[in-house]
């Protein structure tokens, strides 16, 4: 069993000296540390922790908001930590402890607060997105011809012009032009 820490600061000018100390008070054998936002997605140094972990090893952190961003990053990121074998702990939130009943029952609880709270965004955007089209918004990208340039376009083409001189007249892709 390995204890490791992870400690992130957001810019170049804040230190990582405090949380490290935590961390190895707190009995981190190794620390993986990084200067980058928390609102990355791809954070080098985490998921270099993430795929050193093992059956047994704890990740411990000074704060929540040092690991995660949102809810659901945490909950997808202590996912990964459980598809290890690994347990959780964070300093500063004695709550967010899977190695204790009482955590993973936290913890199990926001995540399930947190799927429900996904299929509730997803069925109001679904239902905003059905009322725009009852009111004629139109989705996607905006046609690059004009109706009057579509008619135009059509008729040079059956009168023989070249897709590929059409479209460059019209500042276009060849393929936009047959699409007509």
């Amino acid at each position: 069993m390995t204890i490791y820490g992870y400690a992130r600061v957001s810019t170049e000018g804040q230190s990582l000296t405090a949380q490290i100390a935590d961390l190895k008070a707190a009995g981190a054998q190794r620390v993986f540390q990084e200067k980058i936002s928390g609102a990355k997605r791809s954070r080098a140094q985490l998921d270099r922790l993430l795929a050193t972990l093992d059956a047994g090893d704890v990740l411990i952190v000074a704060r929540l908001d040092r690991l995660a961003r949102s809810t659901r990053d945490l909950l997808n990121i202590l996912a990964k930590v459980g598809e290890a074998g690994a347990t959780f702990r964070s300093l500063g939130e004695a709550w967010a402890d899977t190695t204790t009943a009482h955590g993973r029952l936290i913890l199990t609880v926001l995540g399930g607060l947190a799927e429900f709270e996904r299929h509730l965004i997803v069925t109001r955007t679904g239902e905003g997105r059905k009322r725009a089209k009852d009111r004629g918004v139109l989705f996607g990208r905006p046609p690059k011809l004009t109706p009057h340039q579509t008619r135009e376009a059509i008729a040079r083409r059956d009168n023989g012009e070249t897709l590929t001189s059409i479209a460059r007249s019209f500042n276009v892709s060849h393929s936009t032009i047959s699409r007509l």
